[in-house]
């Protein structure tokens, strides 16, 4: 019998060329899809809820896979483990209803933006990796306000990058939090989904606001122009991480399938 395997991943993209497999290149699916394919002794075709970027991390990647094998989902999650190298984990992996599809399933994404905001460079390796250090003072409060233009449904041309193949730019972003824990600066953007390099966009035109160099009613006058010359820079991929993805618990529906851990806030 056909089963459907849901896999709850997180991974450092610094060494990938992204998640989407990529001919000769080295991807998160990729490597997920091979290791697969060497325990379930079947081609293996898998899908990603986020087509996150080269470099960009995550701690909530789903993904999705069919296989017949009747290897027990404790089993299987321990044989794909050791076969993927120490930057991609298997968090959860489980079975779930025959329906259910990462991307097309999904309700919403939770992608997290890490900003090491002080004069010095972090010493650390850690925040090296995964923040993007910017030295100058940040004003959360007008990032705040700014963020306002960008949150509920509108035409995003304005923060996608050339090399977006959607023809239909407009998107819903539910919510966008921005705050401080003592030297970072945490930028949450919420959403059903996104264009190419629309969130590192999104943060690079608040960082803009935030240093002070653009008023916050700007970031509105830039979002109906829909010229992405006129928005900030694109915020380099180490800041950016994939938290979470939500789903319908109906689509959940043969074991359980809730993420571990603790939730970032706001969590539904």
């Amino acid at each position: 019998m056909r089963r459907n395997i849901r896999l709850l991943i997180a991974y450092d993209g610094t060494e990938y060329h992204g998640w989407q497999r990529q001919p000769e290149l080295q991807t998160v699916q990729g490597m997920i899809e091979q290791a697969a394919r060497r325990v379930l002794r079947h081609q293996v075709y898998s899908h990603g809820a986020g087509r996150t970027d080269a470099g960009v991390h995550a701690q909530g990647q789903v993904a999705n896979l069919l296989t017949e094998s009747d290897i027990p989902t404790g089993k299987l999650r321990h044989a794909l483990g050791g076969r993927l190298p120490k930057d991609i984990s298997i968090r959860r992996l489980d079975e779930v209803a025959p329906g259910f599809h990462a991307s097309r399933s999904a309700l919403s994404k939770l992608y997290r933006y890490s900003i090491y905001n002080a004069r010095a460079r972090p010493v650390d390796r850690l925040r090296n990796r995964y923040s993007y250090h910017f030295w100058q003072p940040l004003d959360l409060e007008a990032m705040r306000v700014a963020a306002e233009a960008m949150i509920g449904q509108h035409d995003f041309s304005a923060m996608a990058s050339k090399g977006s193949t959607k023809e239909d730019t407009v998107r819903t972003v539910s919510r966008i939090d921005v705050y401080r824990l003592f030297e970072e600066v945490f930028v949450d953007v919420e959403g059903s989904g996104f264009l190419y390099n629309q969130v590192r966009n999104m943060v690079g035109t608040l960082l803009e606001v935030g240093r002070g160099h653009w008023p916050p009613e700007r970031v509105a006058e830039i979002m109906a122009g829909g010229d992405r010359t006129q928005a900030g820079p694109t915020a380099p991929a180490r800041g950016l991480c994939l938290q979470w993805v939500r789903y319908h618990p109906d689509d959940l529906t043969v074991e359980a399938s809730v993420p571990p851990g603790p939730e970032p806030p706001g969590h539904p």
